[in-house]
């Protein structure tokens, strides 16, 4: 898929001479790091076979308790904790059901996405929470060198979670259990103990994220991550992560969120109407997504001709 993010870039850049400049660019950066959290967390959890629809409530949950804290007079250090807590309490509970009680993850997920979005409605009243602490402000404002803090947070993400899933037993276990559950328990692995844990991850980088809205927003706003969860769905499989589970990587979910924050900055610059910015979303991954298939489907037969040849 780098084929394609290149091919926007290029294309971008001749729509648009603002493109190309600094200021643009880093902000295209910021708007794809809170995607980006998320679909890593996302990422982990589709390798196993499964699929995390509570992500953006998640999001709004954490941000909105972590808020409060501090609002309340609390240590911005402990917001933090409890936010990060709170998200992979809330992931490992949907991994609990999924795994212990044998149901589905669409319909867990749901479940959760929908008792995280009425539970921030509860506690915040329907009302935002405004949040000014320099401490805090750092996760969405503050720098790390040249580089803007939400995006340093991306970096050292993907690059953990690289590690985590090629260069460790547990991330080889979970491409095991996303490629043959059945066969993994036979193998004797403890795929509920996997599955509890994917989900935990995705929760905890759901609160990553919403720490890093919530400060970039200086508030938690009770309706904020909505439709998150898609954006995140659709950067992992434009990344190339097979939603079977088993196939795939974080370092192509990122060009999957490249791709999308890209095509939303052009579609900006042009001055396209949002109404019609869904829309066009839409079609780009799924030509996107088509053309990979095809390419790919193309490197498979010439594969499989080559063996046959040896043979």
């Amino acid at each position: 898929m780098l084929f394609v993010l290149l091919a926007m870039v290029v294309l971008a850049s001749l729509l648009s001479d603002r493109f190309l400049t600094t200021n643009n660019l880093l902000n295209v950066a910021r708007q794809v790091a809170i995607n980006a959290i998320l679909a890593a967390g996302m990422t982990v959890v589709i390798l196993s076979g499964g699929i995390d629809l509570s992500v953006g409530s998640v999001l709004a949950l954490s941000g909105a308790v972590g808020a409060g804290i501090i609002a309340g007079g609390g240590s911005w250090l402990v917001a933090v904790l409890a936010m990060l807590g709170l998200g992979t309490l809330l992931g490992a509970v949907n991994g609990f059901f999924v795994a212990y009680g044998q149901l589905p993850p669409f319909i867990v997920t749901l479940a959760m996405m929908a008792f995280a979005r009425g539970s921030t409605l509860v506690y915040t009243g329907g009302r935002p929470i405004t949040v000014f602490h320099p401490s805090f402000q750092w996760f969405g404002h503050g720098q790390v060198g040249p580089i803007p803090a939400p995006v340093f947070l991306v970096i050292v993400l993907y690059v953990i979670a690289h590690v985590f899933l090629s260069h460790t037993k547990v991330g080889r276990l979970i491409y095991a259990v996303g490629g043959n559950e059945q066969a993994s328990r036979m193998a004797g692995i403890r795929v509920n103990q996997i599955k509890v844990l994917v989900y935990a991850l995705s929760g905890f980088t759901a609160a990553l994220a919403g720490i890093v809205l919530t400060s970039r927003l200086f508030s938690a706003q009770p309706t904020a991550g909505s439709g998150y969860e898609l954006d995140a769905i659709a950067a992992v499989i434009l990344g190339g992560t097979s939603l079977a589970g088993g196939r795939g990587s974080v370092t192509g979910t990122i060009i999957g969120a490249l791709i999308i924050g890209i095509l939303g900055n052009v579609l900006n610059l042009l001055n396209v109407s949002s109404f019609y910015q869904d829309v066009a979303k839409g079609i780009v991954i799924l030509a996107a997504v088509l053309l990979d298939r095809l390419l790919h489907a193309g490197g498979r037969g010439v594969a499989v001709k080559g063996v046959s040849q040896g043979e």
